[in-house]
């Protein structure tokens, strides 16, 4: 049997419907903190079952049949490692023979500091020490989270201000790392090795700055800035700058300070950088490109000067 963990997330969801394609429902087992969520899933006669990574007597029940295993990483910064040793010593106990798990890309450059890769990074040490057949998925930057998150304000301001500089990271559709997730969960892969999952091509921030003007047709200036001056306009909008679950509650932003800006120099300084065919040989399909996912998203930007009008 076949089980995917955080099924209820995007990512997760979207991977159970690719696995459905290949797998016999009552061959899947998905994991969640919320089944109510997925009752549509139960309802075709995949086995949804209750797990929090939160809690550890709750994971080896709810992995108890599957044999491969894709462990979806969470999003807690400060509890990841935590949660994920849970579940990896779960999947151990319950009889998992495989386990594939989404990491990101720069976890394997041991002198990249951001916070996300150092906490993946030892991730990857655990997977690699359990004793389990394993897949490490390093996914580059969503394409999304630029799309939907980073350029709407920027067309709005008509400028794109950040600490990226001039690194270049393979944006990849977040579509395309659930479609390779399945690929490795199915053994198209090769086991225990790390895979870095990227798209088509390398670009700059100012490079998809250029991009989005053209798309949208509103000049969009790059502004790059030093991380003192990001963490600056983090905390002016009362963003935390360490992993507080309260603060972060608060936030107007998910995430808190340290975690972005020293994401954002990990890609000035090229430890995000890469390229691969991953998502062809495993996936099976040529990754979609910045651009397209950039037109999908154009629709749902607020026209130029959107906030000075907002202000008024």
């Amino acid at each position: 049997m076949y089980l995917i963990t955080g099924a209820s997330g995007g990512l997760a969801q979207t991977a159970a419907e690719l696995l459905l394609e290949s797998v016999p429902a009552d061959q899947v087992i998905l994991t969640t903190r919320a089944p109510g969520k997925l009752q549509s899933f139960a309802d075709r006669g995949v086995h949804v079952r209750y797990a929090d990574f939160a809690e550890p007597d709750s994971l080896e029940a709810a992995f108890t049949g599957a044999e491969r295993m894709l462990l979806v990483s969470t999003a807690q910064v400060g509890s990841r490692i935590g949660f994920h040793r849970n579940a990896i010593e779960a999947a151990r106990r319950a009889g998992v023979q495989y386990l594939a798990y989404t990491s990101i890309v720069g976890a394997g450059v041991e002198e990249n500091d951001a916070v996300v890769c150092i906490e993946h990074r030892a991730t990857e040490a655990m997977l690699r020490e359990s004793g389990l057949r394993w897949n490490v998925l390093r996914d580059s930057q969503y394409a999304q989270a630029v799309a939907y998150f980073i350029a709407p304000g920027a067309v709005a301001m008509g400028q794109m201000v950040g600490a990226w500089g001039e690194g270049t990271v393979g944006f990849v559709s977040r579509d395309d790392c659930a479609a390779t997730a399945v690929g490795a969960l199915l053994g198209r892969g090769e086991d225990d090795r790390a895979y870095e999952v990227t798209g088509p091509e390398q670009l700059t921030y100012r490079q998809v700055c250029a991009l989005i003007s053209e798309i949208s047709g509103t000049e969009v200036t790059y502004v790059p800035i030093s991380d003192e001056d990001q963490y600056a306009v983090f905390d002016s909008i009362g963003v935390p700058r360490e992993y507080d679950a309260e603060a972060i509650a608060a936030s107007p932003i998910p995430w808190n300070s340290d975690d972005m800006v020293s994401f954002s120099r990990a890609i000035r300084l090229g430890h995000m950088a890469s390229l691969s065919d991953t998502v062809q040989t495993l996936a099976g399909r040529a990754p979609r490109s910045m651009r397209s996912v950039l037109e999908e998203a154009a629709a749902t930007w607020a026209p130029a000067g959107a906030v000075t009008e907002a202000a008024r």
